[in-house]
């Protein structure tokens, strides 16, 4: 038998899937299996945008335009799916409508596609990551010190 002491959740082990995840600029009315990597193929363009390496590939006889972004430090994205419940249900014990969600993969970087520009920091996309910042900044705790250091900055 354990200690009594709490131990640590073993971290889980899922796919890393970046370098794999596209955000494209438009929406595909199917949710299954495809071949992807078959018909979807991202290659360098050689060009760079404002310190972007932009890359270029077609979807349905489209080109796209696109650039790899990093989440911030300390973000992660996850690949989620709905859990079956394998549940039977009877008379006796109802079939219950809980939605129970299951990590299929994880990324820290994935590539955003436009279509009828050069992709640039003023996308809307790498301009809401700014977003994260902005919130940690109004969500960190005040302490005693900041306090007095802008009290401080008020008077001048």
């Amino acid at each position: 038998m354990g200690s009594g002491e709490p131990t640590e959740p073993e971290p889980l082990s899922v796919e890393d899937v970046s370098g794999g995840v596209h955000l494209l600029p438009c929406t595909i009315n199917y949710d299954g299996p495809s071949d992807v990597s078959h018909y979807f193929k991202p290659k360098p363009s050689g060009a760079e945008v404002e310190g972007l390496k932009v890359e270029e590939a077609y979807f349905r006889g489209r080109k796209l335009e696109g650039a790899t972004v990093h989440l911030p430090s300390g973000y992660s994205g996850f690949v989620i799916a709905k859990k079956s419940s394998g549940d039977t249900c009877t008379l006796e014990v109802p079939c219950k409508e809980e939605d129970s969600w299951e990590l299929k993969a994880k990324f820290s970087r994935l590539t955003y596609w436009n279509h009828d520009f050069l992709p640039s920091r003023d996308d809307a996309f790498p301009r809401s990551l700014h977003l994260l910042a902005v919130a940690e900044a109004l969500h960190k705790p005040v302490t005693p010190e900041g306090l007095s250091s802008f009290e401080r900055s008020q008077k001048l």
